[in-house]
């Protein structure tokens, strides 16, 4: 685990309304109150078809070294609104809440619990606005990564987006996310040193334009790095300077040296149709096995249409429309109390709402991803009581929890439970993987996904299910309610 987050004093990095609950919970003895929050999320973005869980590692960095500072406690004073038994309390805070989740790299879908956080009231309501900030982010970033290199079909997409991310944090965490949704690199030179996530990039226009000629500017960089000579080819004309110019100081400065060229870069104009012809050039050339990367705007449709139309790109390289998840930007998580503990006993709590789509699943709980033993392809996931266990040796039936007429007995399947325990007691129990095992990871739990539902267009609609026991316990609550 890096320490990025243990470097900085995030703690007051929280809605204010944290503290005033936070305030009002001590004031009224509920200090050692335990509760149980629910994190989920109602939309896929881009009405894709799921999303990808990331941000796990910065979530957990912030809750295991979470305290108040001396100058934390002197500002919260400063505010004139909280008692000193309760500064007092902060200022001997540590976090002892557990905290589950699913596993960074898997696909996620609507309404299913992705993080669970059991512990003292106070602990577990403060801790909501970083979870989200963590998990929102990066898993947004994730998922639309993972679009554009769908689009591509197998070739390889860097990130490039760092200047047109939020802020620095936006850069950094969001070429963590690009990387573990499917990205070749990015040109964030700090991800590779904190994350080992390869770092990629040439020159740019102004690297040609700072010498008196194109060629020059070529002949300079060729001498410079021979042995990983990718040339941009659009300042001045791709078709009639640059790429002649490239292929001149390919034959005249990089194969002599004893090297092959890596390839141009296309960063403005019609670009399919400049790969087109760009390509036929290199191929008589002698260098068909020179890359064409392609930069500028990109996203997977615009991918996807390239390719539709003939285009002969081997690299892309995708900015801010993957950095700001620009067509989607927001992710739409929310953090839920769920359940409270009385006397031993939990009593479920639920959210009700004229829009049934607010409406909170209730209760501590369980969530089982099913599988098919012939396929290893994903049926349902199914949410369940904590103390449930799903039986994959019989059958079992599911059902759709809004048209509860929907019901299919399934057979031939095994079930896996999604939520891991990272902390206990506010500790670390789990040994995190590096982001390059997350994305191999990712890989290979998308591949569990049918086609169906990974498709751009309509994808079909994945069922998150809520077991018999825990459905009769919604049911009863909405009833309660409503009498």
């Amino acid at each position: 685990m890096h320490n990025n987050l243990k470097e900085r004093n995030l703690t007051l990095l929280t809605d204010f309304y944290e503290l005033t609950m936070a305030g009002g919970y001590f004031e009224n003895n509920m200090t050692d109150k335990i509760a149980y929050f629910d994190m989920f999320y109602r939309k896929n973005p881009d009405n894709s078809g799921f999303a990808i869980m990331a941000g796990v590692e910065q979530m957990i960095e912030y809750l295991t070294n979470l305290k108040f500072t001396d100058d934390d406690i002197e500002f919260l004073r400063s505010k004139k609104m909280f008692s000193e038994k309760f500064l007092e309390f902060l200022k001997n805070f540590r976090f002892s809440c557990d905290v589950w989740a699913v596993p960074e790299g898997t696909p996620i879908f609507p309404g299913e619990p992705i993080v669970t956080v059991r512990g003292p009231l106070i602990e577990a309501q403060f801790v909501e606005t970083m979870i989200l900030l963590s998990i929102n982010h990066q898993s947004l970033i994730a998922t639309k990564a993972n679009r554009i290199c769908t689009a591509a079909d197998g070739r390889a997409v860097m990130e490039f987006g760092s200047r047109r991310a939020q802020g620095y944090d936006g850069a950094i965490y969001g070429a963590r996310a690009a990387y573990i949704g499917g990205c070749a690199g990015t040109a964030c030179t700090i991800c590779d040193r904190d994350y080992n996530i390869p770092s990629l990039g040439t020159m740019a226009h102004s690297w040609i334009q700072s010498f008196d000629t194109e060629e020059d500017a070529f002949r300079a960089y060729a001498k410079a790095y021979p042995d990983n000579c990718t040339l941009l080819v659009d300042t001045y004309n791709t078709l009639k300077s640059g790429i002649p110019n490239a292929i001149k100081i390919f034959n005249e400065v990089v194969v002599p040296a004893g090297f092959r060229p890596k390839g141009i870069r296309i960063d403005s104009g019609d670009i399919t149709y400049l790969s087109k012809k760009a390509r036929k050039m290199l191929d008589e050339a002698g260098f068909a096995d020179c890359k064409i990367c392609a930069s500028n705007s990109l996203d997977e449709y615009i991918i996807r249409d390239m390719f539709l139309q003939g285009a002969k790109v081997d690299i892309f390289g995708v900015g801010e429309r993957l950095i700001t998840s620009y067509s989607s930007p927001v992710f739409g998580g929310v953090y839920k109390l769920v359940a409270m503990e009385s006397d031993g006993e939990m009593i479920p709590k639920i959210k009700v709402s004229e829009n049934v789509g607010k409406i909170t699943t209730p209760c501590f709980k369980k969530v089982y991803r099913l599988y098919d033993r012939e396929t290893n392809k994903a049926i349902a996931d199914v949410l369940t009581l904590k103390d449930e266990t799903i039986d994959d040796s019989k059958e079992y039936e599911i059902f759709d929890p809004q048209h509860t007429w929907k019901r299919k007995t399934i057979n031939d399947f095994y079930a896996k439970e999604l939520q891991i325990k990272y902390i206990e007691n506010g500790n670390l129990v789990q040994k995190l993987p590096t982001v390059a095992e997350i994305r191999e990871y990712c890989k290979e739990q998308l591949d569990t996904l049918w086609d169906e539902v990974t498709r751009f267009e309509n994808p079909h609609t994945y069922y998150v299910d809520l077991s018999q026991k825990l459905w009769d316990v919604k049911n009863s609550l909405l009833n309660k309610a409503r009498k």
